[in-house]
């Protein structure tokens, strides 16, 4: 049971660290070259990052705290790179 469980955990962690990069990458591609696609994709990465977030802090895999800090970093990115351009 309690491997099962580090797998579980470990498979959350490594697709919200994923997803994270993704959407940093989407905000610095949107911040060299702005246009709707560019917008739409930050947001759409933004969206299935957090959701991935909500999940895990449900399931127990982040303290939700730890959750909120992440959503909060992740937004502040965005919020960063929609402002400048």
């Amino acid at each position: 049971i309690a491997e099962r469980n580090r797998l579980e955990n470990r498979s959350y962690k490594s697709a919200i660290r994923t997803l994270f990069k993704k959407c940093l990458t989407a905000c610095s591609a949107y911040t060299e070259k702005p246009g709707e696609t560019a917008k739409q994709a930050v947001q759409s990465s933004l969206n299935l990052t957090f959701s991935k977030i909500d999940k895990a802090v449900k399931r127990g895999v982040m303290h939700r705290n730890a959750g909120a800090n992440q959503k909060s970093r992740l937004s502040t990115a965005v919020k960063q790179s929609l402002e400048t351009s």
